[in-house]
């Protein structure tokens, strides 16, 4: 049975509480990040430490040690969440310096993620298409096709796909309002007639088929119950994998639904690169309709698969030739 969490107890517990309402009143939801506080704050209880000048850099190591993470990302994320919470008590005066000084874990062989090129990505959709209907899931078929083309062409995540309203997909304006997104902002994504004509029409038979459909009604449902839930969206996606048949390259994972977002990234710096605009100039735009809080996060993309790497490839080729001719690129 999970242990009821009666707030926290230790020496830290005020300070613990003042950083995550400082956070979420700059709107960061922070529920990751106060799992690992809760944890730390259990520690320091079982461990019997009174006072705020008791807790040093091996009653911190002791902590990481306690929470083994084979993987060095869990690790550093274990991490990191306390040393943001030690580097802001510094600045607020809590502590007079961070006991965090166990380093980052080296992180090798990085994920490549699945890219879905166009072909292939119609491949998915027709396949969609065609999942025959059941006694829970009325137009099936038509309810995941439009839901992957709306991932796949918006780069959008599965659970704000999820969380879409009735309401907020304006079919007029062009313009989906994301709300509660994973940094707890909303944002606006504009989309073009393809994606309109794929929401209009299936708005249209979810209206036919329930009658008309309130504002806070959610827009991707089988029944009146409550949306699609996130999780369901994934399982019709990994049912659907083996039908593809595809070949996946060394070193390249095997496809996640997460990578419907990872190739509407790749495929819009692609046609940026072949058209000859200059990503990094765009770069911010990317990254405000894919929802990062920093646009470092988007520039991963720059150099995750071999054909981005290579459209960069001829794009400063022909810079140097340019500029050795004394032109201009």
């Amino acid at each position: 049975m999970r242990r009821q969490w009666l707030g926290f107890s230790s020496p830290l517990a005020s300070a613990f509480e003042q950083f995550l309402g400082h956070k979420r009143a700059l709107g960061r939801r922070y529920r990751v990040e106060e799992s690992v506080l809760r944890l730390f704050d259990r520690f320091l209880v079982g461990q019997a430490i009174p006072q705020l000048d008791l807790i040093t850099p091996q009653v911190v190591d002791g902590f990481l040690a306690s929470r083994p993470r084979v993987r060095p990302r869990s690790y550093n994320h274990l991490r990191g969440a306390l040393v943001r919470f030690f580097e802001w008590s510094v600045a607020q005066g809590h502590v007079s310096s961070s006991p965090v000084q166990a380093p980052p874990r080296r992180v090798t062989g990085q994920r490549v993620p699945f890219i879905f090129d166009p072909p292939t990505a119609r491949r998915l959709l027709e396949i969609a298409r065609a999942l025959p209907d059941n006694a829970s899931a009325p137009c099936r078929g038509q309810t995941y096709y439009t839901i992957f083309a709306v991932l796949y062409g918006l780069g959008l995540r599965v659970g704000e796909v999820s969380r879409l309203t009735i309401a907020d997909v304006d079919l007029d304006r062009r313009l989906l309002v994301i709300r509660e997104t994973k940094f707890g902002k909303t944002r606006l994504v504009p989309f073009g007639p393809r994606i309109a004509s794929l929401l209009t029409v299936y708005r249209a038979a979810t209206e036919a088929r329930r009658g008309p459909l309130a504002a806070d009604r959610p827009f991707f449902s089988f029944t009146r119950r409550g949306a699609i839930h996130p999780c369901t969206i994934t399982q019709t996606f990994h049912h659907l994998m083996p039908r593809l048949q595809l070949v996946i390259p060394d070193g390249v994972a095997s496809p996640r639904l997460h990578d419907l977002r990872h190739s509407f990234a790749v495929g819009t710096l692609l046609r940026w690169y072949r058209t000859g605009v200059d990503p990094q100039a765009r770069l911010l735009h990317l990254s405000t309709v894919l929802g990062h809080v920093d646009p470092v996060s988007t520039a991963v993309y720059l150099t995750i698969t071999p054909a981005l790497l290579a459209a960069a490839s001829e794009r400063f080729a022909r810079y140097a030739a340019s500029s050795t001719e004394g032109g201009t690129p």
